[in-house]
């Protein structure tokens, strides 16, 4: 069992309504890894803040695939460097690869499970398959 104390306080920000999202809380929850949830959308990041989720990943790891400026090829990843993306994304978080978890001083991006056992000392299948954003997904916001 984990208990949240400031060394594992977890921070789970999601986009709000977001069917992927809910997937992975109920994966924590079963593991009685207690979390406070808060929007990624609403959130005020800045480049540094955001760039400490990123760290040792490159910028293909860190986009949400899924956002509609993404799909519809309105902006092209690879013309641009991390650091423009991630400027872009504190502009624009629904271009953020969610969730962010905050654990203590760790932060990841994605519900990246091998990650999450590790820091929290957890034990997550990490054969689990936790699909974000499914086309039958429907999410209550934007």
């Amino acid at each position: 069992m984990t208990f949240s104390t400031e060394q594992n306080r977890v921070i789970f920000y999601e986009k709000t309504g977001c069917a992927g999202n809910q997937r992975q809380k109920k994966v924590l929850t079963s593991q009685e890894i207690t979390f406070e949830v808060k929007s990624l959308l609403d959130t005020k990041w800045d480049t540094k803040s955001l760039s400490e989720f990123f760290t040792d990943l490159d910028k293909n790891q860190i986009i949400n695939e899924s956002a509609p400026k993404i799909k519809n090829k309105e902006i092209d990843i690879e013309s641009l460097t991390k650091d423009e993306i991630i400027s872009l994304m504190c502009k624009e978080p629904l271009l953020i690869r969610r969730p962010l978890l905050e654990i203590g001083n760790e932060k990841i991006c994605g519900f990246d499970i091998e990650k999450i056992n590790h820091v929290l000392k957890s034990k997550i299948d990490s054969n689990l398959e936790i699909p974000t954003c499914l086309s039958s997904d429907k999410c209550t916001s934007v």
